[in-house]
Order: C-alpha cells, then sequence, then structure tokens
C-alpha cells in the first residue's frame, strides 16, 4: 500500500493572504476552457468570436461558483442549512458540488444563449468538450486536500490516510482520470465528425453520468449522508442517473425526432479541402467560397452539358 503524500494545500502564503493548490485547480480548470473554446473559435466557419468565447467563459466561471456552492448546501448540508442560515456563505469551510456547478452552467448558457440569440443547444454543444478537462482538475485539487475519499480496499495501489491504519481507494484520482480524460476523449472525438444539434450535449451526459456512477462504487458515502438506498445507492449516482436519461433522450430527439428545421448537420472541423465552402464568422460566405461560386452562365452551361449527356 502507498502512503498518502501530506501535501499542504497552500501553496504560498502572504500574511493572511494564501494561494491554494485548490484555487489552482479552478484556474487551470478556467483557462483550459478558454483556450480549447478560442481554438474551436478561430475555426473557419465556427460561427465564434473571441469575444463571444471570453464572455461565455465568464458565465460559465459564475455559474461554476455560484452554482457549486448553493448545490452542495442543498445536495449535501440542508440540514445545517436551516439550522445556520449563514452557511451558505461559509465558503472558507469549502464544499463544492459538480452538479450544482453544472446546473449553473446550464442557466448561464441558457442566458447567453438568449443575449447572443443563439439556440440553447448551440451554446451548450460548444460548451461540451470544455468541461471534462476542468472536472479533472478539481478533482486533483480534492485529492491534494485529502477529500473525497475512497472505500477501504487491500489493493495493492490503496493509500493510507493519516490516522488510519487501512488502505483506501483513491477515488478522486479515479475520477479526474475517467470524468477528465475518458470523458474529454470521449466528447473530443464525436465533436470532430458531422453530428445534429443536441447530439454533443447528449453524449456529455452519458458520458459524465455513466461515468460518476462506476466511479462512486470506489468513493466513501459522505459520513453525514450514508447510503442513500439498498445499502449501495449514493447521492452522486443519484443525481448523475437522470443526466444518463436526459443524455439518451437528447440523442433521440438529435437523430429519430428532427424536425425540418433541425436536419442540417453540425459542421465538421474546416480543412484546407473544405475551407472554400466555410462560411465566416459573421455566417457570410468566405471571399474563398464566393470565388468558387459558379456564376449564372456557367450552371447554364453545365445544365446544357448534363442535358446533351441524357
Amino acid at each position: 500500500m502507498i502512503a498518502y503524500p501530506q501535501i499542504d494545500p497552500i501553496v504560498i502564503a502572504f500574511g493572511p493572504v494564501a494561494i491554494r493548490w485548490y484555487a489552482l485547480c479552478y484556474l487551470g480548470a478556467f483557462g483550459f476552457a478558454y483556450w480549447f473554446g478560442m481554438r474551436r473559435a478561430r475555426r473557419p466557419g465556427s460561427g465564434w468570436s473571441g469575444e463571444q468565447v471570453s464572455d461565455l467563459i465568464f458565465y460559465g466561471a459564475l455559474g461554476v461558483v455560484l452554482g457549486g456552492r448553493v448545490g452542495y448546501v442543498l445536495f449535501y448540508g440542508l440540514d445545517r442549512l436551516l439550522d445556520d442560515p449563514l452557511f451558505l456563505f461559509k465558503i472558507w469551510e469549502g464544499g463544492m458540488s459538480f452538479h450544482g456547478g453544472f446546473l449553473g452552467v446550464i442557466l448561464a448558457s441558457w442566458i447567453f444563449a438568449r443575449q447572443t440569440r443563439r439556440t440553447w443547444f448551440a451554446v451548450t454543444d460548444f460548451v461540451a468538450p470544455l468541461i471534462p478537462i476542468g472536472l479533472g482538475f478539481g478533482r486533483i485539487g480534492n485529492f491534494i486536500n485529502g477529500e473525497l475519499k475512497g472505500r477501504i480496499t487491500e489493493v495493492p495501489w490503496a493509500f493510507v490516510y493519516p490516522g488510519e491504519d487501512v488502505g483506501r481507494h483513491a477515488s478522486s484520482l479515479y475520477q479526474a482520470f475517467l470524468e477528465g480524460v475518458v470523458l474529454f476523449v470521449v466528447v473530443a472525438w464525436f465533436i470532430g465528425r458531422p453530428r445534429p444539434e443536441k447530439a454533443a450535449s447528449g453524449v456529455f451526459l452519458i458520458g459524465y453520468g455513466t461515468l460518476r456512477c462506476i466511479s462512486e462504487l470506489f468513493r466513501e458515502p459522505d459520513a453525514h449522508m450514508g447510503f442513500i438506498a439498498f445499502d449501495w445507492l449514493t447521492m452522486g449516482q443519484l443525481l448523475s442517473a437522470p443526466m444518463l436519461v436526459l443524455g439518451i433522450f437528447l440523442l433521440y430527439l438529435a437523430y429519430v425526432e428532427r424536425g425540418p428545421g433541425e436536419m442540417r448537420m453540425m459542421p465538421e472541423p474546416a480543412t484546407d479541402a473544405t475551407a472554400e465552402n466555410r462560411t465566416d464568422a459573421k455566417g457570410k460566405p468566405s471571399p474563398r467560397a464566393e470565388r468558387s461560386r459558379p456564376s449564372e452562365r456557367g450552371r447554364r452551361r453545365n445544365r446544357k452539358k448534363r442535358a446533351r449527356k441524357k
């Protein structure tokens, strides 16, 4: 077994002001989301500008922080909130919930979509691949803080935490790999090919819901809650199951129940071979596409040639 490496959660302190590893993990999450969002926006025909990506990341960051805190208090600390309403604002005591942050991002995406006159799912499809790596950063922060201990096990790679003499699964690292790396690879692969609107959002929801339910099998339930039911169902699984169902429903809508206005497939990543068919960020045909467009005389000539061949 492996002795848990006791890492000081504070990177550096300047008097009463301290920079913590967990805060750096959040910065890493937002930094990756900004970088990858800008990378996607620079593709010809993306329909996104750098300014819009910056605004989206700002809205999303507010949704993550505010929604994460409110979600934790409601999902995991409701009893304490009822006893002490100010508990909601005691952020220095820790406590963030992914599912609360997820709902916050959903709300932020809806507001952003209305302001930019996009469909809601066009925004959530764009956001989907920006999230997983950030989740991985967050789980690494949990490991550094000694949070989210795993269930007792005797596997050789188990960690022995301070004050204990039993080995535990490194569930936070499992989640960093599954919800971060694996989920990102799946979603990034999926968005690299033609797809209808809603599909990327559906794949993200299915992927996260499935991987979270799996990782919860190795994570010790919160001490003040224990198992919700059946001596195995955790709160994390209970909150993730609806995401799985919703993701399947979105894929059904995307591929089976598309109406006439939803038949257009989302574009593939731009390449030199397809660039002439792309539009610019404002939705207008690119100069290269304009030059390659045949004239009316050329179209009539082509129609005559096809008629003679028949």
